[in-house]
């Protein structure tokens, strides 16, 4: 009978142990377990390989043969264009700049002095009473008409040959001049090759103060002036010679003669016209100087 009861008491004692250890262990088991969420792990970038350009195919030069005439043809174009490059321009000519010079003129022994004041001519150009300032033109210039052939509409002058219109002698005395018949006549002086012109300058008559109407300077490539005809001086006023009226003003001759600007024209004849003067109907030429290489 002891030995039950002990037996019963073992039991409950037992049991009551079991819920005891069954209640504390579900007090400190959460309901639900924590997720943990596992890391993200990023695969690492992949290095940017540049794409590599293929290099161009250079294929071999072709060789070309070049003859001596071409060449030296492409030699002169080169040597012509660096010449005009170099050349000055129109605006420089008669002042002084780079490549320019001084024309060394000599000029003849003045027959007269002062300032005429008695002619009474239209479009008359006002003397300045100093000397002429020098004349620049391109280096090396020369007088091309020195020397060289002369024709006239009046092959048989009244007084003077007309070889003596480019002998040099630029004197006024008696024995220097060449005068033509009456109204209006012109000469030729044949330069003989193509030319580049810069400057004309001619003497009429200077032993006495005089003024030549219709001086028209021409300048061509042939001795009949139909080619590359080229007028660089006009002072006819009235059209009276037939080859238009002309701008430039009449002047009076000096021992200094009539320094015309050719502006570098281009050509191998030069023309000078003349139709008498205020002393008479007759045509005088002394001198006639062409300057340029």
């Amino acid at each position: 009978m002891l030995q039950t009861s002990w037996k019963i008491s073992l039991s409950v004692l037992l049991t009551a142990a079991l819920v005891i250890g069954a209640s504390s262990c579900k007090k400190s088991t959460p309901d639900t377990e924590p997720v943990v969420e596992a890391p993200v792990v990023t695969a690492p970038a992949e290095p940017v390989v540049p794409t590599a350009v293929a290099e161009p195919k250079l294929e071999p030069a072709a060789v070309v043969v070049v003859s001596e005439e071409v060449e030296e043809a492409v030699t002169d174009a080169a040597a012509e264009a660096s010449a005009a490059a170099a050349a000055p321009s129109d605006e420089k000519l008669g002042t002084p700049g780079p490549g320019m010079a001084p024309l060394p003129l000599e000029m003849p022994k003045p027959m007269f002095v002062g300032t005429p004041t008695n002619i009474s001519v239209a479009n008359l150009q006002k003397p300045t009473g100093k000397p002429r300032p020098p004349f620049y033109a391109p280096e090396g210039c020369v007088n091309l008409a020195l020397g060289k052939p002369v024709a006239s509409t009046d092959d048989m002058p009244i007084i003077g040959e007309l070889d003596m219109i480019t002998d040099g002698d630029k004197e006024a005395a008696d024995g220097s001049y060449v005068e033509l018949g009456p109204f209006l006549q012109h000469i030729t002086i044949d330069l003989e090759k193509q030319c580049d012109i810069y400057a004309v300058l001619v003497w009429h008559y200077h032993k006495q103060a005089r003024v030549y109407y219709d001086v028209i300077i021409q300048v061509a490539d042939d001795a009949d002036f139909i080619t590359n005809v080229q007028t660089i001086f006009n002072n006819d006023i009235d059209n009276s010679a037939g080859l238009g009226i002309g701008k430039d003003m009449h002047y009076i001759e000096t021992s200094e003669g009539k320094l015309v600007d050719a502006k570098g024209v281009k050509g191998r004849y030069v023309r000078l016209f003349s139709n008498g003067g205020n002393a008479n109907d007759l045509n005088n030429y002394i001198e006639v100087e062409v300057w340029g290489k």
